[in-house]
C-alpha cells in the first residue's frame, strides 16, 4: 500500500488510539484469570489480535464487540499450534505462560519475527522444569510443561519481554520463584506489567527491579478493565504538533506507566509549548533547538524522536541506538538511510544517533515494513516544500490501524 502525504500544518484534537502494549498483557492474563473479563476500549492492532488468537488456542472464550471484548479464562488448551504473527511481545510473552500447560505446544511467527532472537527464552524456562527447542535460538519453538518455579536468573539486556512473561506465568506455578535480573531494560515496561499483574489480585514483590519474589498458586480475579490510551502512537501526533502547528490528544494519563510518555519530556526540552491538562495534552508550535535525550528505556521513540529532531535548530543527540537492533527492522540503519533520502543527515556513533535538524526534502521512501517508519514518513512530509510517498504503509496495521484516519483528522490535504 501506497501513501501520498502533502506539506500543512496540524491542527485540532484527537483521541489517542488504545494501547497494544496495555491490550496484550491484559489479554494474557484475562486467559489465566479465574471468572471473565471485560475489556473496553479494546486496541484493534494485528498485535493484539494474534494475542487473541493465541489466547483462544489455549482454552480461553473470547467474545468481539464492537466497544468491548469479553474472555473467560481458560478451560484446556484447544489447539498446540500458535502463531505470535509479527508480535515480539506476543511470542516473548506467550511462551512462558504457555509453559503452564503440560501439553506440547509449537510456535511461529511472520515477517521480522522470524528473525528476532528467541535464545533469551530458553535459559531460564529449562531452569524452571520446561522442555525448550528452538531453531538455533529462533522460530519455530516447541515448548513442553508444566513450569514449577523457582529460583533462577534472566537476562534483561536485549528485552524485558521475556520478563514480562515469567511474571505472569509464575503465580499460578505449584511452587514459590525468585527472579534475579541482570541488566534491565525498558524498565517501564516491567511497571506496566506489573500494575496490571496488581489490578487483576496478585502480589509480587520487586525488590528494585534486581529480585522479584513470586508466591506460586495464586489466582488472577477476572474483572472489566480500560485499556490505556497508546503513548507511543499519540507520540507521533504530539511531535506534529510541535514541528508544524498545534493538537491536542484526549485519552492519555500523563500519570501512565507507559514508558512513552517522556515524550513529553523531550518536547519540554525541544523548547515547544506544552500543556498538560487532566484528560489531554495539548501542544504548540514553537522555536525548536537541539536537544539531548536517553531514550533507552523507551526505544520506541527514536522514530517520533528524529521528526522533532530534523525540525530543531543544531544537531540533536539521542542516546540508546544498541535498543534498535532487534525491531521490526535494524531500525537505528533504517532511520539513517531514509532520513538520508529526505536529505537529512544522521550519525551514528557508539551508542548515540546524532541528527542535524535541516530542510527535508520530498520524495519516495519505503516503511521497510515497520510500523514505526511509516507514521515517522508521515509527519516527515509536514514540513517538506514536496511531498512524500511512503511505500508498504500497510505496515502501521500492526499497532495503529487508524493512523492515517487520525492523521486526516487534523490535517485536510492529507490524500488517502
Amino acid at each position: 500500500m501506497k501513501k501520498l502525504i502533502n506539506p500543512s500544518k496540524y491542527s485540532g484534537s484527537l483521541k489517542a488510539s488504545p494501547s497494544k502494549s496495555f491490550m496484550q498483557r491484559t489479554i494474557a492474563i484475562a486467559l489465566l484469570a479465574d471468572g471473565e473479563t471485560i475489556l473496553t476500549n479494546p486496541d484493534s492492532s494485528n498485535d493484539s489480535k494474534s494475542a487473541l488468537k493465541m489466547a483462544e488456542n489455549l482454552g480461553a472464550k473470547v467474545t468481539r464487540m464492537e466497544d468491548k471484548i469479553i474472555i473467560q479464562g481458560t478451560t484446556g488448551i484447544k489447539h498446540n499450534e500458535l502463531s505470535a504473527g509479527e508480535s515480539g511481545l506476543g511470542i516473548r510473552c506467550f511462551i512462558p505462560i504457555s509453559s503452564l500447560f503440560s501439553d506440547e505446544i509449537k510456535f511461529s511467527g511472520e515477517g521480522s519475527l522470524k528473525s528476532r532472537p528467541l535464545t533469551m527464552i530458553e535459559a531460564p524456562l529449562k531452569a524452571l522444569g520446561v522442555k525448550v527447542n528452538t531453531n538455533d535460538g529462533y522460530l519455530p519453538v516447541t515448548i513442553q510443561g508444566p513450569i514449577k518455579g523457582g529460583d533462577i536468573e534472566v537476562d534483561g539486556s536485549i528485552s524485558s519481554q521475556v520478563l514480562t512473561g515469567l511474571l505472569i506465568a509464575l503465580p499460578k506455578a505449584k511452587n514459590n520463584s525468585i527472579l534475579s535480573v541482570f541488566d534491565l531494560q525498558s524498565i517501564p515496561y516491567i511497571d506496566m506489567t506489573l500494575q496490571i499483574i496488581k489490578d487483576f489480585g496478585v502480589n509480587i514483590t520487586n525488590n528494585e527491579y534486581k529480585k522479584f519474589h513470586i508466591e506460586g498458586k495464586q489466582s488472577y480475579k477476572g474483572r472489566e478493565y480500560e485499556i490505556e490510551g497508546d503513548w507511543s502512537g499519540a507520540a507521533f501526533h504530539l511531535v506534529g504538533g510541535a514541528i508544524s502547528g498545534s493538537i491536542e490528544v484526549s485519552g492519555i494519563k500523563i500519570s501512565s506507566t507507559q514508558a512513552d510518555r517522556v515524550i513529553i519530556d523531550a518536547l519540554k526540552l525541544a523548547g515547544a509549548d506544552v500543556v498538560c491538562l487532566s484528560d489531554s495534552i495539548k501542544i504548540t508550535k514553537n522555536k525548536l533547538e537541539a536537544f539531548r535525550f536517553d531514550a533507552t528505556h523507551c526505544p520506541d521513540l527514536f522514530p517520533p524522536l528524529s521528526n522533532l529532531a530534523v525540525a530543531c535548530s543544531g544537531t540533536t543527540v539521542i542516546k540508546g541506538i544498541s535498543r534498535l537492533v532487534h525491531k521490526e527492522s535494524n531500525r537505528a540503519l533504517v532511520l539513517k538511510k531514509v532520513w538520508g533520502e529526505l536529505g537529512i543527515k544522521i550519525e551514528l556513533i557508539g551508542d548515540e544517533m546524532h541528527i542535524e535538524g535541516g530542510k527535508i526534502n520530498g520524495g519516495k521512501i519505503d516503511s521497510h515494513n515497520d510500523h514505526r517508519i511509516a507514521m515517522m514518513g508521515a509527519i516527515a512530509a509536514l514540513n517538506t516544500e514536496n511531498s512524500i510517498e511512503i511505500t508498504n504503509a500497510q505496515a502501521i496495521n500492526k499497532s495503529y490501524p487508524a493512523f492515517f484516519t487520525d492523521f486526516k483528522k487534523v490535517n485536510k490535504k492529507h490524500k488517502l
